[in-house]
């Protein structure tokens, strides 16, 4: 596994940090499968609990293909998240072709019931060493 940096954006208190990997032991590029998995880190920064409710994921392949992945919470849960806490989770991202990236946003609740869209940072899933051919 190949660790890339961590990517972070922050949304009215609420950081969210990325981290991808690459999995060279789940990729066979001889059929066209390379795999990632990411590490995501949501700290509150904000003085009450947030609550978060669904995600929204843009993924773009190397060749500009985009899918939309959209559905409740993350990995089965909507975690509310206290002040000064934090969430991680882990999930993956296959693609057909050697590199691409993906951004998006969670849709928050404050205690308040008010909603809002923490930005995810758009990050690269590049397989390490590789070069990457720009259009």
């Amino acid at each position: 596994m190949h660790s890339a940096p961590a990517y972070s954006a922050e949304t009215e208190g609420v950081v969210v940090r990325v981290r991808p990997s690459y999995l060279a032991g789940q990729s066979d590029p001889a059929e066209g499968r390379w795999v990632w998995a990411y590490q995501v880190e949501i700290v509150n920064l904000s003085g009450g609990p947030v609550q978060l409710v669904a995600r929204r994921w843009t993924i773009t392949d190397a060749l500009g293909r985009v899918e939309e992945v959209r559905g409740p919470g993350v990995v089965g849960e909507q975690p509310v998240i206290e002040p000064g806490d934090s969430y991680a989770y882990a999930s993956g991202c296959p693609l057909t072709t050697p590199s691409g990236s993906m951004v998006g946003a969670y849709f928050m609740q404050d205690a308040e019931g008010r909603m809002f869209e923490a930005a995810i940072p758009a990050f690269s899933l590049d397989v390490p060493d590789a070069r990457r051919v720009l259009n």
